[in-house]
């Protein structure tokens, strides 16, 4: 019997999101609230908003960040077609080997993974500042604070000059405190961008989601939290496309067990009852 309760705890166990402290969880900005479709243990995620978040990664994201892990195939999971994936990939050449052996470019097919932006992490490097953008297949699950941190992150960035006095006043009581120096001040240089969600609050890579930004297919009005929500969405389910069947095989181990066990204890108390 305690076999059975455990073996329903893992699987309950497997049902639930990961939990993680937020990044950054001494920050004076408390995170934005968000609700996710895909929250939850029956939680599914919301191929229309995962379609238009593919549409920001297509269209902003992938002039830095790599999405090695994912093929193109993959795509026709978030309800669109062949034709349309085919479409999509044709788009870019990719390297290969022609007859001979000799390398060529060619349109990349469904069974490539998405090109990666630059030949190799120097490269990435040279073009971004000294540091290579991050590849995003599993960011989402890498983060603390998974799509929630993903999310304010994106809609974090702010001016900090425009900042309140308090607001100012808390950042300098920060740095105080870290660096044991009561003198100290909160700066940002000119490399660097504010941000209220990111860990040190300074980040080097710039905003890269504004409102209108994209022109989303199926005219959604593309605010910043739209443009934000949806790619989240969408990094979310490349960090874990398989996040719904494993909630259904949970769901369905769950019910096995609770019958189980309703079966077990009934022939428990047949085979004692004669002792009772």
């Amino acid at each position: 019997m305690r076999k059975l309760i455990l073996a329903s705890a893992v699987a309950l166990a497997a049902l639930a999101p990961v939990a993680g402290h937020a990044a950054g969880g001494d920050s004076i900005f408390p995170m934005p609230p968000v609700k996710w479709s895909f929250s939850g243990p029956f939680g599914t995620y919301d191929r229309a908003a995962a379609q238009r978040g593919f549409q920001v990664f297509k269209e902003v994201c992938t002039a830095c960040h790599s999405l090695s892990l994912v093929a193109y195939r993959n795509l026709t999971e978030l309800g669109l077609t062949e034709n349309q994936v085919k479409a999509i990939a044709a788009e870019y050449q990719v390297p290969d080997l022609n007859d001979e052996g000799q390398p060529i470019e060619r349109p990349a097919r469904l069974s490539d993974r998405f090109k990666k932006p630059f030949a190799n992490d120097a490269a990435a490097a040279a073009a971004n500042q000294g540091k290579a953008p991050p590849d995003l297949s599993l960011i989402v699950k890498a983060r603390a604070g998974g799509a929630d941190y993903t999310y304010a992150l994106l809609v974090g960035y702010a001016d900090y000059a425009k900042l309140s006095a308090e607001d100012k006043a808390k950042l300098d009581k920060q740095v105080q405190k870290a660096s044991g120096d009561p003198k100290a001040k909160f700066e940002v240089t000119k490399d660097e961008n504010f941000n209220k969600y990111f860990p040190g609050y300074k980040i080097s890579m710039a905003a890269p989601l504004a409102a209108d930004k994209v022109t989303y297919v199926d005219g959604t009005k593309a605010t910043l939290e739209q443009l934000s929500a949806d790619v989240t969405h969408f990094l979310a389910w490349a960090s874990e496309p398989k996040l719904e069947d494993r909630k259904r095989t949970g769901v369905r181990v769950l019910l096995f067990l609770l019958v189980l066990t309703g079966l077990m204890y009934a022939v428990k108390r047949q085979v004692w009852a004669d002792k009772h």
